[in-house]
């Protein structure tokens, strides 16, 4: 089987928090809240949620945005979740000891989280600089970014 290599992205960082304690079905409900949004505002959605899976994802979230800031220098304010999956791990089984010599058996399942932060600075930068190209009267030739202002050049319309 070929696998496919991905491109190394320059404005992504991820955590990873494995064999941690939850089923992927109760995961999904929280990481499905904060999928999309900014950083500051998943970790204000994460603290006031009700349930049991938020503090896990909350730490995996704070580690991303710690990734990021101490690996990439990226500031916090422009991070967003960009991507944040669950998959299923591990099941533990046990057995209870009950009544009469018999026992009862206790699946314990465990999921894989992974959240990915995306820097959105970058891509504003270049929104500005698509902008700026399609401004009428600019040229990108030769690399050599010019600009020429039709009314202010001299011209026909500078006469009063």
């Amino acid at each position: 089987m070929i696998k496919k290599r991905k491109k190394k992205s320059y404005t992504e960082v991820y955590a990873l928090g494995q064999y941690i304690s939850m089923s992927a079905h109760k995961a999904r409900r929280v990481i499905d809240q904060i999928r999309g949004r900014s950083y500051e505002e998943a970790l204000m959605i994460l603290e006031l949620m009700p349930y049991r899976g938020c503090y896990p994802i909350f730490k995996l979230v704070y580690s991303a945005a710690a990734n990021a800031s101490h690996n990439k220098g990226f500031k916090e304010t422009n991070l967003v979740i960009s991507k944040a999956e669950v998959n299923q791990g591990n099941t533990v089984k046990k057995l209870k000891p009950r009544a009469r010599g018999r026992s009862y058996p206790i699946k314990r399942s465990t999921c894989h989280i992974t959240i990915v932060l995306e820097d959105i600075s970058f891509y504003q930068q270049y929104e500005e600089y698509l902008m700026y190209l399609k401004k009428p009267g600019c040229s990108n030739e030769n690399r050599n970014l010019t600009c020429y202002d039709t009314y202010s050049s001299g011209g026909l319309w500078d006469k009063k």
